[in-house]
């Protein structure tokens, strides 16, 4: 389902100029078309305001546009909002109030904060406390089925509103802005947030909303800070954009992440206040000199330390899963069916995959024995690296892109499958979507790791685990806990969405004899002979 997008202006600082912003508000109108409403955050009012104000408090002119302000941020602005609730100030200028929800019947929602952060309680009637911002987000967070706003306005920034981003510029995050709108965007999950007061534009890179490998996938937020209309460095102070309410959206297009999305720049902060709610939950249970234990015979007691009476001895670490027979992939091995490797480096080794779902599917494996990536000591990692890097270039320069999996599963050696696809087939995003399209079906929960993150962060060695690369660094990630589909990962690259080659999926249909297997082994070897010279030359700067 998906409605209408409506076409949003939102601003910074006016201080006043009404005309300046006004006019320009109409020239965009009149070359790009009518926009739904203006949004203004920060000083609404100036010093100077009241004679350029009249014209429009008493109807001789009318802003072109419905436009929707903040409260004053300072004592001397405090006059022009006579209405803490809100009000029309004048024809087509809403003050929206100190705080609540402004909800369109469009469907969008917009959750609004007037004034500067206060330590007083009750706070100044240009300012916001810490008991404000506790009962906006407690009215929203009680919301049946919340998840997020639309829109959030606020005037100061956030607090580290530039951590895991793009640079700020000249304005230091980490020193202005306020904590309590840190905690409130975390809490609200905006898609768009827009501030001001530090005349300065400044668009930070869309940051996530969940916790990655722990919470299913969703909407981003875009953090937009905007200059003073007419500033002389002309700086941005006007942004516009077009939005369809989350209501009206499609839940899969609504939590899509783009490519240069990045880390909760608040995570730091939502870290340490749930360190403070467990210490303070660590000091309740302390205080209590003992407690049922409901895994233990009905009423029977155990100290508050957790210590119980009786022989039992502390819990072993679980011990490496340890070789049962023959492997079939250490080099070494003489069940290694040799007339299959192409490349031998000082670590690793590249074969063609027995049975491969391409005649250029191959294997990146290690030549001494680990179960998976998460196993590989670091000089290991780094040539594996290298040889992801030459043959995604050998791949481009045949017209593919590489897909590479893993199984962690009911294996013994680590097999890094690498599997070209046709550049003119299907993009990246075409693959990623196939993969997490067919997990949905069958109730996989395949989660996406963020860029610059490894997977040695988000698995320990003996975890059970899918793991998808793209050659782009897109990464999606399983942990297993029960059965899992062994051919999984060529069941999706198969499927007529990608390869069209269905009848391949399962790879004992696929045996070739060993006279033809040689042949495309020696066919790979000579294609790639000038990527492995590089290669080489690579691996000998090590």
């Amino acid at each position: 389902m998906a409605g209408a997008a409506l076409r949003i202006l939102a601003c910074g600082d006016v201080e006043g100029q009404l005309e300046t912003l006004f006019g320009r508000v109409r020239a965009i109108q009149a070359k790009s078309g009518h926009f739904d409403m203006l949004l203004c955050v920060g000083n609404f009012f100036g010093s100077t305001s009241e004679a350029e104000w009249a014209e429009y408090r008493t109807g001789a002119k009318k802003a072109p546009i419905p436009t929707y302000v903040l409260g004053a941020n300072d004592q001397e602005t405090v006059s022009y909002f006579p209405d803490v609730s809100g009000c029309e100030l004048a024809e087509n200028i809403t003050y929206l109030g100190r705080r609540g929800l402004y909800s369109g019947t469009s469907g969008l929602q917009i959750a609004y904060l007037s004034g500067t952060e206060s330590q007083e309680e009750p706070a100044p009637a240009y300012s916001f406390s810490a008991k404000d911002v506790a009962e906006l987000k407690t009215s929203l967070l009680s919301t049946p089925n919340f998840k997020g706003v639309d829109i959030l306005l606020t005037s100061p920034w956030p607090r580290d509103v530039g951590s895991f981003g793009n640079s700020t510029g000249e304005i230091d995050a980490r020193k202005c802005g306020s904590k309590l709108i840190s905690d409130l965007a975390a809490s609200l999950k905006p898609r768009y947030h827009f501030a001001a007061l530090e005349k300065a534009y400044y668009e930070r890179l869309p940051y996530r909303n969940h916790t990655v490998l722990q919470e299913g996938p969703q909407h981003v937020t875009r953090f937009i800070a905007l200059a003073d209309v007419g500033n002389t460095s002309k700086k941005k102070y006007l942004y516009a954009f077009s939005i369809v309410p989350m209501s009206l959206m499609d839940p899969a297009e609504l939590v899509k992440q783009p490519q240069d999305v990045t880390e909760n720049p608040y995570r730091k902060l939502q870290e340490e206040a749930q360190k403070t709610k467990a210490s303070l939950r660590a000091e309740e249970e302390a205080a209590c000199q003992f407690f049922f234990d409901l895994n233990k015979h009905q009423g029977k007691k155990r100290p508050s330390d957790g210590k119980e009476s009786g022989n039992s001895q502390p819990k072993q670490p679980k011990k490496p899963p340890q070789l049962t027979g023959p492997c079939w992939f250490c080099l070494a091995s003489p069940e290694v069916e040799k007339h299959l490797v192409v490349s031998v480096g000082t670590h690793c080794y590249l074969a063609l995959a027995k049975g491969g779902l391409l005649p250029d599917h191959v294997l990146i494996l290690p030549i001494g024995h680990y179960q998976s990536v998460v196993d590989l000591p670091p000089e290991v990692v780094e040539e594996v690296t290298k040889y992801k890097s030459a043959l995604k270039e050998f791949f481009r320069s045949k017209g593919k892109r590489y897909v590479l999996f893993e199984r962690n599963y009911r294996s013994q050696h680590l097999q890094l499958q690498v599997i070209p696809v046709p550049l003119d087939r299907c993009t990246s995003q075409d693959i990623k979507e196939s993969f997490i399209a067919q997990a949905q079906e069958q109730q996989i929960e395949l989660l996406e790791i963020p860029e610059y993150s490894d997977i040695t962060q988000v698995a320990r060695p003996g975890t059970p685990y899918f793991y998808v690369e793209l050659d782009t660094g897109e990464k999606l990630f399983h942990r297993i806990r029960g059965r899992f589909p062994l051919h999984f990962g060529r069941e999706v690259l198969a499927s007529e969405a990608l390869l069209s080659l269905p009848e391949r999926s399962d790879w004992r249909r696929c045996a070739a004899g060993r006279d033809e297997e040689a042949a495309h082994a020696r066919a790979f070897r000579r294609d790639f002979q000038a990527f492995e010279a590089e290669l080489a030359a690579r691996l000998s700067r090590q």
